[in-house]
């Protein structure tokens, strides 16, 4: 088993949102040095004040921004040793309701972010090996009403991390997803600041309550450790059994 590295170097974009933020404070506990990437100068740099991080402002839908950010944090820490997509957006309407605008928005802030992290992380990783954690969604895996566009985004999230855990595993490269359930953030408030939407969005997962920012952050953490070093290619539903768990009706 490979022993745990003294303070990692971890890129982590959508570093601002509930799960990016929460994943930050938790790696920042453990020791890790941080790059944080998003769009919001004045969240960046109140996170990056508090966990003495660095900060990158940029659009990560931007091949060429998010590029430069990894090569960044290379020649500022001289290695990469992982880097997290947190990166989303939450889309819910059925596909004929959904403009054309609408759906290749959702397709590049959640494929189109995903895919440019793994093609900057792995040049930034080069022959010394490391760990990408990509974010999926327990709606990638069932099938959910009016979660058309983003279910197809999140489900090529896990198209991708398989087919580049096995393009890049011989370097040494882990790359693997999350996949939550619903998830009490910023992004989701709409549905969570709703009691008949909560109870309904409760309802659906069977161990009875909906999640929290750290119950995700808690499993990029697992993945990015170096000792997870035979885990790659993997889907880790952290969803309170949405998407796979069935449980009577409760009478």
């Amino acid at each position: 088993m490979e022993s745990p590295k003294q303070n990692p170097v971890y890129v982590v974009l959508g570093a601002t949102g509930g799960i990016g933020s929460a994943t930050c404070r938790r790696l920042a506990k453990e020791g890790a040095r941080l790059i944080l990437a998003g769009r919001s100068t004045d969240k960046l740099n109140a996170l990056a004040h508090e966990l003495n991080a660095t900060s990158v402002v940029l659009d990560a839908t931007r091949f060429e921004e998010v590029e430069a950010c990894f090569k960044q944090a290379l020649e500022e820490n001289g290695s990469v040793d992982g880097a997290v997509n947190c990166v989303g957006s939450l889309l819910l309407k059925p596909a004929h309701s959904t403009s054309p605008e609408e759906w290749e928005q959702t397709l590049a802030t959640n494929l189109g972010s995903a895919f440019a992290t793994v093609r900057a992380a792995t040049s930034a990783m080069k022959s010394d090996g490391g760990s990408i954690v990509l974010l999926s969604s327990a709606a990638a895996e069932v099938g959910l009403v009016n979660h058309e566009a983003i279910s197809a985004a999140k489900a090529g999230i896990i198209g991708l991390a398989r087919a580049a855990s096995a393009s890049y595993a011989n370097r040494g490269i882990r790359i693997n997803c999350v996949a939550p359930g619903m998830v009490r953030t910023p992004l989701t408030a709409h549905i969570t600041d709703n009691e008949m939407a909560l109870k309904g969005s409760v309802a659906m997962h069977p161990l009875g309550r909906i999640g929290e920012a750290d119950d995700i952050a808690a499993a990029i953490a697992f993945l990015l450790q170096p000792s997870q070093n035979w885990i790659t290619g993997q889907v880790l539903g952290v969803d309170g059994g949405l998407a796979h768990v069935r449980t009577r009706a409760r009478v």
